[in-house]
């Protein structure tokens, strides 16, 4: 364990090192609550224009090339930081690899690694995200089920508010059904109960308020 740390914090691995942190710092924040998955995001429109979307901004770029290079990895499918997760680990633990049995302790040597190393990474995490292109899809289907999901109570899974998107289970025919949520008011934490109260079309998530029996 001592000799992996070591490694991971030398110099030729100094870079995909930083770039794994980096996505470990950023799930934590999202587990907290601090962050949704979708703050930092990308989208593709059929009419060729690139969104990169923060926190709701969006800026378009004519780009179709782009656009076919994003979607054949995935990107637009699922969330870009699921993808990033998928491409920066194998980076890491390639690079390690490599810089281990080349006997490397360069930083530019690594530097030079790096490009083929990210290349690979970009085709594993294609086929690694395969699953969440299918999950994802399920979730954001037109949702005929919005007739079904509308009125049922579901469970904050991710903390939601008005501007933060957040996760919630709603259980259909004994099978739970994985919903994006914003709350209509007041933040909803992890583990409350809510009421499915409609769908935003333009945002594709499922408006909801606090529940209460009593």
């Amino acid at each position: 364990m001592t000799e992996l740390l070591q490694a991971a914090i030398s110099p030729p691995n100094l870079l995909p090192t930083g770039l794994l942190v980096f996505v470990l710092l950023y799930w934590l924040t999202v587990l907290l609550g601090l962050l949704d998955m979708k703050t930092v995001d990308l989208s593709i429109e059929d009419h060729g224009h690139l969104h990169f979307d923060s926190d709701g901004a969006h800026e378009g770029m004519g780009t179709g090339w782009l656009n076919g290079a994003l979607a054949f990895f995935n990107l637009g499918r699922i969330p870009l930081m699921i993808f990033l997760s998928f491409v920066f680990l194998p980076l890491w633990a390639g690079s390690i690899l490599v810089n281990y049995y080349t006997g490397n302790t360069s930083l530019l040597l690594g530097l030079a690694f790096f490009l083929p190393l990210f290349i690979g990474s970009l085709f594993v995490a294609k086929f690694l995200t395969l699953p969440f292109v299918k999950l994802f899809t399920a979730m954001e289907k037109d949702h005929d089920g919005g007739a079904v999901v509308i009125g049922k109570v579901c469970t904050v899974l991710l903390p939601a508010t008005t501007e933060r998107l957040g996760q919630a289970a709603v259980h259909i025919d004994g099978a739970p059904l994985m919903l994006n949520v914003r709350s209509t008011g007041e933040p909803l934490g992890k583990g409350e109960k809510a009421l499915v109260i409609d769908f935003d079309a333009a945002r594709k998530c499922y408006l909801i308020e606090p529940y209460s029996t009593f």
